[in-house]
């Protein structure tokens, strides 16, 4: 059976790469005609994975219902913002015993419903799992050692995927925290564009290391109020993801943020970026959700105040700073 991956940027091409490299067939689908002519006959991604070849097995296509066609499982590897229309897509041209996999790390900024939740609604009745966890694109591509998390309320299902996924230099956990895994993924982004704006300002590591201990505790107080378990947080989908993501130099979150401190707009550190920066869009959707929660996250307002409403980064950290001290 066929692994069809629904998503040609990086995450995409290097899970895809990954399963030919593990010796399964996968189909990559891809929005460029241009990239699917790159991946099928020069065997690179020049834009998402520069400098990697890729196997030679992997083939690409911009037909929806061609890369589905006899795929028993589909990991969905797309931005946020555009989930919900591929899935609506995707829905009617799916054979009915088609897994889902939903790998993208967002929360839709309207509905605040996370990425699962938006395929549950769109391919009612399908089989669902979220991959998730510390793994920048490229260095999957290279093949180096990675772990990640597949998580769903079938646990069955997720060890099923669990197996199907791992190899000598992937590995994949199982879990039932649905909840836990996606919303960690999703707002490390946010504290990441937090980590770069730290660097850009010229600050050392202590700060860092406060920024990223706090910022755990703000996702996991929403993440436990919205019914996930505390020991995911503390695992490869929460603290282990939110480190990478902070301090690795492939983040783009971080890059932005790097940006940002460095005194670029938001519209100057954007327009630097040729994929996707998550953390913009899941900032307004994190404010949202304390809002309906009742759930304080101060990293995440201050986040909110800088990207949308114009306040230096310098005085956000200083608001931070100056907060009335509280028990840890």
């Amino acid at each position: 059976m066929t692994v069809a991956v629904i998503g040609g940027g990086s995450w995409g091409t290097a899970l895809a790469s990954h399963l030919v490299r593990s010796d399964q067939d996968a189909a990559l689908w891809v929005r460029e005609p241009e990239l699917a002519r790159h991946v099928n006959d020069r065997h690179e991604s020049p834009v998402y994975l520069p400098g990697i070849v890729l196997p030679t097995g992997l083939r690409a296509t911009c037909d929806l219902e061609e890369v589905v066609r006899g795929a028993d499982l589909a990991l969905i590897v797309i931005p946020s913002e555009f989930c919900r229309a591929v899935y609506r897509r995707l829905s009617p041209v799916l054979a009915p015993a088609v897994t889902l996999v939903s790998a993208t790390k967002g929360l839709e900024t309207e509905s605040l419903l996370r990425m699962s939740e938006v395929a549950a609604q769109e391919c009612p009745g399908r089989q669902l799992a979220v991959l998730s966890g510390p793994s920048f694109a490229l260095e999957v591509a290279r093949e180096q050692p990675t772990a990640v998390v597949v998580a769903s309320t079938d646990l069955a299902l997720a060890e099923r995927i669990q197996r199907r996924v791992s190899s000598r230099t992937f590995r994949a956990y199982s879990s039932e925290d649905v909840v836990g895994v996606e919303l960690a993924g999703a707002l490390k982004n946010v504290i990441a564009i937090a980590a770069g704006i730290l660097d850009g300002l010229g600050y050392g590591h202590n700060t860092a290391a406060a920024l990223v201990t706090r910022g755990l505790a703000e996702i996991a107080r929403l993440a436990v109020a919205a019914g996930s378990r505390p020991d995911t947080l503390a695992g490869l989908a929460g603290l282990g993801d939110l480190v990478l993501t902070c301090t690795g130099a492939l983040s783009r979150n971080r890059r932005l943020g790097q940006a940002l401190g460095r005194g670029q707009t938001l519209t100057q550190a954007l327009a630097g970026s040729s994929m996707v920066v998550e953390g913009v869009r899941t900032t307004l959707a994190g404010c949202s959700l304390a809002a309906r929660t009742g759930v304080e996250m101060p990293i995440v307002q201050q986040m909110k105040a800088v990207l949308y409403d114009g306040k230096p980064p310098a005085e956000a950290v200083d608001e931070l700073m100056l907060r009335s001290l509280k028990r840890e």
